[in-house]
């Protein structure tokens, strides 16, 4: 399991490669904005084609990283459904496999902007939650402590022997942890946009996701 350890709030987590969260002293993973069916709605509204197998991508990680951690719960940090009703449209192979994942573990939907209101499948559905010293919530919220959000996407671009390199990545500091999207084709926000500097203290740091996770000061342009 790649995997990169680290302290937060006085509990020792791992920003995984694949983007999820892993807390192994609640055997919790903790994965964000999986944007299930974004193409199917794209392609409903005309917008621009994507490849009509992200959902299936994103189970097939999520699926990897559960049997990787044996994580016995699982926190879905809002916008996990591209729109409202996406749920319910899904093709019943997809439901049936989020099912199985499903079973035997404690899972908790965390809403989003996306996907504000309860779905039609298993689980806990919730606007925020606490679990020890930490705090999981969608969308962070300025002068937070102990925060666990995702809803920006951030990424971090820097330059690497004359090339321009961009990767997902978790931006932490000494009050808030922000994830990246973990869902397959959904983009992302530069690090140095003034939404995240605004967020993330001067001495913040982002963990760039990939085959071997690494920590760097967060690039703040």
């Amino acid at each position: 399991m790649a995997g990169l350890a680290f302290g937060f709030r006085r509990a020792e987590l791992v920003a995984l490669g694949s983007g999820g969260l892993y807390w192994p002293d609640e055997a919790l993973l903790v994965v964000s904005d999986l944007h299930f069916g974004k193409s199917a709605r794209l392609a409903a509204v005309g917008g621009a084609a994507l490849p009509p197998y992200e959902t299936r991508e994103t189970l097939l990680r999520l699926e990897a990283d559960l049997t990787a951690t044996g994580a016995r719960r699982v926190i879905c940090l809002g916008d996990s459904f591209d729109a409202e009703g996406i749920a319910e449209a899904l093709p019943e192979e997809e439901r049936l496999w989020i099912a199985r994942l499903q079973a035997g573990r404690d899972w908790v939907w965390i809403e989003g902007n996306h996907d504000p209101g309860p779905v039609d499948l298993g689980g806990t559905h919730l606007a925020e939650m606490v679990l020890g010293a930490l705090v999981f919530r969608h969308i962070a919220v300025p002068g937070a402590e102990g925060e666990v959000s995702g809803h920006y996407h951030p990424k971090a671009r820097l330059r690497l022997r004359g090339r321009s390199l961009s990767r997902p990545c978790f931006l932490v500091d000494h009050a808030r942890l922000i994830l990246p999207a973990y869902g397959a084709y959904t983009g992302g926000l530069r690090s140095d946009h003034a939404a995240l500097r605004a967020l993330m203290a001067p001495e913040a740091r982002a963990i760039l996701t990939g085959p071997q996770p690494v920590a760097i000061p967060m690039p703040r342009g």
